[in-house]
């Protein structure tokens, strides 16, 4: 779940860049890093930390050219090294720079290709770098007398690449003295959507993103989502190239819309505000249905979101239920996002400091608490226990996901089973081990459909860490494990050593 941006401009791209990574460090504030061409060089500039702490004025200085990428890492496997953080770059052929979104789950078998067939050394344990590298081979089996490389002969390269890659993955490359490269695995797990920008006399601008948001406050129109299977390339005469490279079949992550994108963000045509909303339209109806007191009486006196994910979610059903809607947390705003935390002490640390209640929005009341899912249950359990501090008579929990039961192995931060709370538990049993009074949960069904209403082409979602299968690459028991030993576990005080 990290973030990749690029641009293809007509003045020095370093300010966009950095303005489009600041819409994006939602989807990863481990590191921050940016690539641009100047016609001559590429410049590189990456680190750990948040953008405004990467980039400082000497480094924009430096960032020079009208073409460029940049990314926000979020970690997959631990990785907390500078050396880690994207882009990744090669000078042969032609020089290269790549960020991606993503995992490969063919990554040991690709990294011994790349090392012993195609002769190439890598410097680190990322999968981007394993990326990175196969590309820069296939685009140098293309490459003749150092001609140059037309979209024909990218495209070529691109076909392979994709039949040697498994996985999730959005990338965007920047080859020097061609254009800018960008391709979506044939699955469309990871989103990835084009923007362009007109002005009377000049060339087109392109920019491609992780999320449209990043558009919005430059002026670009969206063009379209990059296909499954699907690559896009920008030559540098600003002329747009593309190529369905394999065969694609459309099949996004649903936890985009629960919890990883921005609300203000289109992912394949599909508003992510939207599908939230509907979210707690179809959680209220199994309220209704069952509701935590007995048949005849709701027995909810208020609906309070977590914040910040379910606030529109927790609004439409404290609509439909006709109960009133309060904020009864307090964010502190300098507290990034406990979820995309690079390890499990962090996040629990800063849980403790994250959220502080409102004591009158609690007292006396049975509260309906609306989060956007439940995952290691650690943050719930502690909101819970908040909340009756507070001087909650009941707390009830509702989650906008379903149970989070596997690992996901497409680049979201959930690789071992026995950090999942879910995992061989029944609903009540992960009610106990969180504390609540009553535990909701959202159907895989009615997800689905909520994010189905704003694009019915969309015939399937990637919900593999629902139960919803893996789509790319043969995942099995032996796979899952191998990931699941790559991140060291910590289980200290966690909700799975006091449930078990």
């Amino acid at each position: 779940m990290c973030g990749v941006v690029g641009i293809m401009g007509n003045q020095n791209v370093v300010q966009e860049l950095y303005d489009g990574l600041i819409t994006l460090q939602h989807r990863g504030q481990d590191a921050a890093g940016m690539a641009t061409y100047d016609g001559r060089h590429i410049h590189l500039r990456k680190a750990n930390g948040l953008v405004r702490d990467v980039f400082h004025t000497r480094h924009v200085l430096r960032l020079l050219g009208t073409m460029g990428l940049g990314h926000v890492r979020y970690p997959t496997a631990g990785c907390q090294s500078d050396e880690e953080a994207q882009p990744f770059y090669v000078n042969a052929p032609y020089g290269i720079a790549l960020a991606h979104n993503g995992n490969l789950t063919n990554y040991e078998s690709l990294k011994n290709e790349v090392v012993t067939e195609n002769l190439r050394h890598l410097n680190t344990t990322s999968d981007s770098e394993v990326l990175l590298n196969v590309l820069a081979f296939e685009l140098m089996k293309e490459t003749h007398r150092q001609s140059k490389l037309s979209a024909a002969r990218i495209f070529k390269a691109m076909t392979r690449l994709f039949k040697r890659v498994e996985g999730g993955y959005a990338c965007v490359a920047m080859i020097a003295g061609h254009g800018l490269l960008a391709f979506r695995d044939p699955f469309g797990i990871r989103p990835l959507i084009i923007g362009m920008r007109e002005e009377a006399g000049k060339k087109k601008e392109y920019m491609i993103a992780s999320e449209s948001v990043a558009f919005q406050t430059m002026g670009y129109k969206i063009v379209r989502d990059v296909q499954p299977g699907e690559a896009v390339f920008i030559d540098e005469n600003h002329q747009l190239h593309t190529k369905q490279c394999v065969k694609g079949k459309l099949q996004p992550c649903i936890f985009e819309h629960v919890y990883l994108a921005r609300p203000d963000s289109l992912i394949d045509q599909v508003s992510v505000y939207k599908t939230r909303m509907r979210l707690g339209v179809k959680l209220a109806k199994q309220i209704k249905q069952n509701p935590p007191e007995n048949k005849n009486k709701l027995g909810i006196d208020v609906v309070i979101p977590i914040p910040d994910t379910s606030r529109h979610i927790a609004l439409t059903l404290a609509h439909e239920l006709k109960v009133k809607f309060r904020e009864g947390f307090i964010k502190n705003r300098y507290i990034g996002r406990t979820f995309i935390m690079p390890d499990q002490e962090a996040r629990k640390k800063s849980i403790r400091y994250k959220l502080n209640p409102i004591p009158l929005e609690f007292k006396n009341k049975n509260v309906l608490l609306v989060d956007d899912s439940i995952v290691r249950g650690n943050t719930s359990r502690k909101i819970i226990q908040l909340a009756r501090d507070a001087g909650a008579r009941k707390v009830y929990f509702a989650s906008a996901a379903p149970p989070i039961i596997n690992p996901d192995v497409y680049g979201i931060d959930m690789p071992t089973r026995k950090e999942l709370v879910a995992h061989n538990r029944t609903i009540d049993q992960v009610c106990e081990a969180i504390g609540a009074d009553k535990l909701y949960y959202q159907t895989l069904d009615d997800l689905i459909a909520a994010a189905r209403e704003g694009n019915p082409k969309i015939k399937k979602f990637t919900a593999s860490c629902m139960g919803g299968g893996y789509p790319a690459g043969n995942i099995t028991e032996e796979v899952l494990k191998r990931v699941e030993e790559a991140r060291p576990y910590h289980d200290t005080d966690d909700v799975n050593k006091t449930a078990a």
